[in-house]
């Protein structure tokens, strides 16, 4: 008998838990999760309620980007001739054709691409010349006891990296960039 009545309790115990569950989960009033993609030229307004939610996503905003520039200057020899105002107005896309004198798609130009290419060899041709006039000057420091070929490998790389950046700058230099 007595077996019936604690079988009969747990039974009632877990049904109430379970209609307590049930009762929870029917009643809750949780927002859905909208995972948006963010970048810089993004932008969304998002309206959420317990109906549901609405969205309004731009992808590439402004699509269309402007410059405007006034200029008052003087006219004619030694500003004689007057003074005038030189407006400015230019348009552009993401794309790059005017920040980095590309065309579509942020492509470079023939011009951007043989500098990038010259600067490049330089730097590397530098980095081979830096290390090798460093490695005639590493032997000084490896006769300093406990810390002496560390400052030797310290001097080879100072060497390189020093010659990589003169090597850049006079490839483009040369190459007129």
């Amino acid at each position: 008998m007595k077996f019936k009545w604690a079988a009969l309790s747990i039974g009632a115990l877990f049904g109430f838990a379970h209609i307590g569950i049930l009762g929870h989960l029917f009643n809750r009033t949780q927002l859905p999760v909208i995972n948006l993609p963010v970048g810089d030229y993004t932008s969304y307004t998002v309206e959420a309620g317990k109906e549901g939610y609405r969205i309004q996503y731009n992808s590439n905003d402004p699509k269309v980007m402007g410059v405007r520039r006034y200029v008052d200057k003087d006219n004619g020899f030694f500003g004689i001739g007057g003074r005038s105002d030189v407006i400015t107005e230019e348009e552009y896309t993401m794309d790059g054709g005017r920040h980095l004198q590309g065309g579509a798609m942020g492509k470079l130009s023939a011009e951007n691409l043989e500098c990038i290419k010259a600067e490049g060899a330089g730097e590397s041709t530098g980095r081979m010349v830096g290390a090798s006039v460093a490695t005639g000057v590493a032997p000084m420091f490896t006769g300093i006891p406990y810390i002496g070929w560390l400052m030797a490998g310290w001097a080879v790389m100072l060497g390189q990296d020093t010659g990589a950046e003169i090597g850049g700058e006079i490839a483009k230099t040369y190459k007129d960039c």
